[in-house]
């Protein structure tokens, strides 16, 4: 259904790098799920009160809530679909995020109230009674929910949107808790237990289950989570492949909603070359990543003494040093300034955020460490930093 209703009202609809259609997609996925989840919770408030489920009655107030939901994106995707302005001058694309947040806490505040309700049920118990209409009304649910998991991850990975998967991974929790509530009417037939009660209990742990996944999606990114592991990839290979680039790093990737990222990095260029050359170079580097990922990208030129041997000798033993410490270490920037009495080796040291090592511990290892080189004439003067990647 979502792919004819593209076919009809989305111009362009395989143009992804267009933001505007990326926004279109996201729009029409909202509103049909907004319909459906409003079609299952009318249909399920039928079934509960035709049975007198509170189980039924409790997934009917979870499509009302995946309605919401659904209201909620829809409107986060409008306002992250705004231009930049002079107080926004890298966009609003976070808006998803935050809108994914507000999702977040009325699923919480739904299950909450769900939770309350079924305890009362547990500790007041009635009776229920089988209704075939009821149960052909949550099987018709499953196989609802089921095509909106399915439409909703293929979307969400196609205009890449966590919130839409998100949004597929709540209607298969939601596909499991109406199964539970099926099982529980079609066993009052061969029990008089009170199951009701305890599988309304269920729904709501699942609902509670799936705000805390939904505010995990969402606040992660405005946090700041590293970028994924492939994009970083896939930086490195390009950059690298450019021959006056002798290696990378100080690699960081803004994150400014879907779509909306920019990439700063230093790139390590020789010290002899034509700096006019490797300028150009530098531009048209930063073009390739601009058009190939989709971002703005900074990157500041590094000259390193690749021609001086002695340097280059210095640079190797100081980083097999590091790695002495832990093979994860790396460093860069080094160069090495001579006096008099001794020579001072400058570089940065990168350490991984899972080096569970103090910092200034760690410098004083590796100041250490540099001073039995060639009889002591060497000092460290090391900054220790994080990787960003």
């Amino acid at each position: 259904m979502v792919s004819f209703l593209a076919k009809i009202f989305l111009k362009n609809r395989d143009d992804l790098t267009d933001s505007a259609v990326r926004r279109a997609w996201g729009t029409l996925c909202g509103f049909v799920g907004v319909a459906l989840n409003l079609l299952l919770c009318a249909a399920k408030l039928l079934a509960g009160s035709l049975s007198g489920s509170i189980a039924i009655t409790a997934d009917a107030f979870n499509n009302l809530s995946d309605a919401l939901s659904s209201v909620v994106t829809l409107l986060g995707f409008r306002l992250a679909g705004k231009k930049p302005d002079p107080d926004h001058p890298f966009g609003h694309g976070r808006m998803e995020y935050v809108s994914g947040l507000v999702v977040a806490g009325l699923i919480l505040m739904m299950g909450v109230e769900l939770l309350r309700t079924s305890f009362d049920k547990i500790l007041h118990p009635e009776a229920v009674t089988f209704s075939p209409v009821a149960a052909a009304i949550l099987v018709l649910s499953v196989l609802v929910k089921v095509y909106m998991a399915y439409y909703n991850r293929a979307v969400g990975k196609k205009i890449n949107s966590s919130a839409m998967v998100a949004t597929a991974r709540d209607s298969l929790c939601d596909t499991i808790s109406t199964i539970a509530v099926l099982l529980s009417m079609v066993a009052t037939l061969f029990t008089d237990l009170p199951l009701d009660g305890y599988v309304g209990l269920l729904v709501a742990l699942f609902i509670l289950y799936a705000a805390v996944q939904a505010a995990k999606e969402t606040i992660s990114p405005l946090l700041g989570q590293a970028p994924e592991e492939e994009f970083v990839h896939k930086i490195e290979e390009l950059v690298l492949s450019h021959e006056g680039v002798l290696g990378i790093h100080d690699l960081v990737v803004h994150d400014y909603g879907p779509g909306r990222c920019i990439i700063s990095l230093h790139a390590e260029v020789s010290a002899a070359g034509n700096v006019m050359e490797i300028h150009d170079m530098i531009d048209n580097i930063e073009t390739e990543l601009s058009e190939a990922l989709h971002c703005e990208a900074v990157i500041h030129m590094d000259p390193i003494a690749d021609d001086d041997t002695e340097t280059q000798r210095l640079r190797m033993a100081v980083s097999a040093l590091v790695q002495n410490i832990d093979p994860r270490l790396t460093i860069h920037d080094f160069r090495m300034v001579a006096g008099p009495t001794h020579t001072n080796l400058i570089f940065d040291a990168v350490v991984p955020f899972e080096v569970a090592l103090d910092r200034e511990e760690l410098r004083h290892r590796i100041a250490t460490a540099v001073r039995t080189l060639d009889g002591g004439n060497y000092f460290a003067v090391v900054k220790v930093e994080n990787s960003y990647v």
